[in-house]
């Protein structure tokens, strides 16, 4: 079943690279329960197929990365990117786009997460095993309140615009 409007976003764990050893974390993957990060915090997700796939590096992640003090002026606490990926590849897709401490590149290399939500693409005939469908959202305290869902092989609503607009 898919998640939708008014759904509480289901027990998981998600692994982020951290390049900076801080208190609580480690140098490079950590993982996190999905609960726990969410729990008090207004946070734009957004979900894509797969790092370094063409739509993803050149529009997706450098329109929240644009668009991330206009998010934040509008009471987000945290932008998140989900992928498919490990840790490792979010880590190093992240530097690469420039979006440390801006946007948290969120692995879920298992689809752990992906599937709780419904929101699995079944990319394996085409060499890319379990993906995730194109999707952004807006969490407060761990309850979906928006549910932006791409049509396969499109890029027209999960933008950063479109869920800016959804603030107000």
């Amino acid at each position: 079943m898919t998640i939708k409007v008014g759904d509480r976003l289901p027990e998981a764990t998600l692994a982020e690279f951290i390049d900076v050893e801080t208190e609580g974390c480690t140098l490079g993957p950590n993982t996190f329960k999905v609960s726990e990060l969410v729990r008090g915090k207004k946070i734009a997700i957004f979900g894509l197929p797969g790092a370094y796939t063409p739509t993803c590096s050149a529009q997706h992640v450098p329109g929240y990365i644009a668009n991330a003090d206009a998010l934040k002026a509008k009471g987000i606490d945290e932008i998140w990117c989900v992928s498919v990926n490990d840790a490792f590849v979010m880590g190093a897709w992240g530097r690469e786009q420039k979006a440390t401490n801006i946007v948290r590149m969120m692995g879920d290399g298992s689809a752990e997460f992906t599937k709780a939500l419904g929101l699995e693409f079944d990319l394996t005939a085409r060499g890319m095993g379990v993906r995730s469908q194109r999707y952004s959202m807006l969490v407060e305290d761990g309850v979906v309140k928006q549910l932006n869902l791409e049509a396969p092989g499109k890029f027209e609503v999960s933008n950063a615009e479109t869920l800016l607009k959804q603030l107000g």
